[in-house]
């Protein structure tokens, strides 16, 4: 079998799953992001919205793990595993699979910037600076959005110093950004999990504060209703492009010196780190500060969350405010440097088998996909220019889910078309079962709850999909002349020809697609 993940200018096997799981420790810091946001949106059903949402990424994550198994030497994670799948049914559906799954996790840099350079701010200039409200507006993008605009600011400026700094770290390998990692990692995690225990076990956390218990940020008038079902299927939606996070672990796999054995490790051991945090902080936030604090606008947009953490410890302000806010910073550089290793390498791998331009199939000395990683950041550079970029995020989530529902998928496309093939982890069949029927009921989520972030988030959506089309095309019929990259090829059937492997399901996939569109437009019917 071929090895990219050892020939120069190729990433190198140089990490352990014990690696890998520091790379990935960023995804739980996630939880503090969006905790607002959710709380304001589902109300006192807030904790277990999260617990749900994790437990169905762990679900997800077993059946990731076997498609990873298939390919040692890809890199990238579940969406290249995915289009491999794919791509023996369509050429068009596997890069969507690849580009998915990059547009879900790039923006992610963008946003832990903002919130960054936000603290960052705050801590070094007074509330009334001018540094505040500096702008400098470059165009006007009214005709996408109301009051959208492209314009250089000090959260800009502060961000790119962290975007950076960030490529600065991770230009070094995999290695070295997996050792940092290690050491801000523990700096973060172990705080964390302690703002999650210590309230319990002193007795701060109130169950009053998870009354009553119905959908909606006012108590007083939410209920069991249409409306109050949407809004827990909003906050499903939401949880899920955080709780779903940690599957990048398998993004490593052409990294790892033992990927047979690492790679189910990796995924497991940093799920089972995500559940812990995603039901503890929720929880515990909760129940000891009760949902008023929590649907606050600071905590909504991550500014107050230090303060709620050194509240939650027993101090207002002093030296545990600042440890927090230190403790801040650091968790959203983990996750800007979890989400530029993940999302680098899947444009890496996408240059590499065909489906993304070939100049991003390139790695320097260190192992680093540099080119993706300028990419990355060039993008993210673009987004942190905008007066308002959430509706990205939505866009995004929608992504999200699609990648999602077409990679859960390919696990048993790949059991029927390569069954032959030995795994080195396989995931039982009533697993691989309960994580397609989630598969689509993620896309149920996306459907009933899309709308909620702005009307047209589904058109939107679907347009920035299609956008693949035409990469994908000029890359393969002009670039590869219609031919696609020998090592794609050899990774799909080791030793066993230079085509595409003939496929086994017959109407199968393009079944479970038609079945797939049908939920996301009935359900967005019935509740939008």
């Amino acid at each position: 079998m071929s090895s990219n993940a050892n020939e120069a200018g190729g990433l190198q096997r140089r990490i352990t799953w014990v690696g890998v799981f520091w790379v990935v420790s960023g995804v739980p810091a996630y939880v503090l992001i969006t905790l607002g946001d959710i709380a304001a949106t589902v109300g006192t059903p807030s904790w277990l919205i999260w617990t749900t949402s994790v437990l169905i990424g762990f679900v997800q994550g077993f059946v990731y793990a076997e498609m990873a198994g298939l390919f040692p030497n890809k890199s990238g994670g579940a969406s290249v595993y995915g289009a491999a799948g794919w791509v023996r049914y369509s050429k068009v559906i596997a890069p969507v699979s690849v580009w998915c799954n990059w547009l879900a996790w790039s923006p992610v840099l963008a946003l832990g910037c903002t919130i960054a350079a936000g603290y960052i701010l705050e801590a070094l200039f007074a509330p009334g600076s001018s540094v505040h409200g500096w702008r400098l507006v470059l165009f006007d993008l009214s005709f996408i959005r109301p009051d959208l605009h492209v314009r250089i600011n000090s959260t800009f400026a502060i961000g790119l110093g962290l975007m950076l700094l960030c490529f600065a770290i991770q230009h070094r390998g995999i290695m070295g950004t997996a050792r940092l990692q290690t050491v801000i990692g523990l700096a973060v995690i172990v705080p964390l999990l302690l703002v999650g225990l210590v309230p319990i076990l002193l007795g701060e956390v109130e169950l009053a504060n998870f009354e009553p218990f119905v959908p909606g940020p006012d108590p007083e008038t939410a209920q069991w209703d249409k409306q109050g079902w949407v809004l827990i299927f909003s906050g499903l939606f939401l949880a899920g492009y955080s709780a779903y996070a940690f599957e990048t672990a398998i993004c490593y796999t052409s990294e790892l010196t033992n990927p047979k054995t690492d790679t189910l490790k990796a995924i497991v051991f940093s799920g089972l780190l995500c559940i812990a945090c995603f039901f503890l902080v929720p929880f515990t936030f909760q129940g000891a500060l009760g949902l008023e604090k929590l649907i606050q606008p600071d905590i909504a947009d991550g500014t107050g969350v230090a303060a709620a953490l050194a509240s939650l410890m027993g101090s207002g302000g002093g030296a545990l405010f600042d440890a927090f806010v230190v403790m801040m910073v650091l968790a959203l550089m983990l996750g800007i440097m979890t989400g530029m290793a993940g999302s680098a390498r899947t444009l890496y791998q996408g240059g590499v088998d065909g489906w993304l331009p070939k100049y991003l199939a390139h790695a320097n000395r260190n192992g680093a996909p540099t080119r993706a990683m300028w990419t990355d950041l060039g993008f993210n550079l673009f987004l942190l220019s905008l007066s308002d970029y959430l509706f990205i995020i939505a866009i995004s989530n929608v992504c999200y889910m699609v990648f999602t529902f077409l990679n859960v998928n390919a696990c048993w496309l790949h059991r029927i078309d390569a069954g032959h093939v030995k795994r080195p982890w396989r995931v039982p069949t009533w697993l691989l079962a309960l994580a397609v029927v989630l598969s689509f009921f993620n896309l149920f989520l996306l459907g009933a709850s899309a709308h909620v972030f702005g009307a047209d988030t589904l058109l939107e959506a679907g347009i920035t999909i299609a956008l693949i089309l035409p990469v994908f095309l000029f890359r393969h019929y002009v670039t590869d002349r219609g031919r696609f990259p020998a090592r794609m090829l050899e990774d799909l059937h080791p030793g066993e020809g230079k085509g595409l492997p003939k496929p086994r399901a017959g109407a199968l996939p393009f079944l479970a697609l038609a079945l797939g569109l049908a939920v996301v437009l009935t359900a967005n019917w019935a509740f939008s």
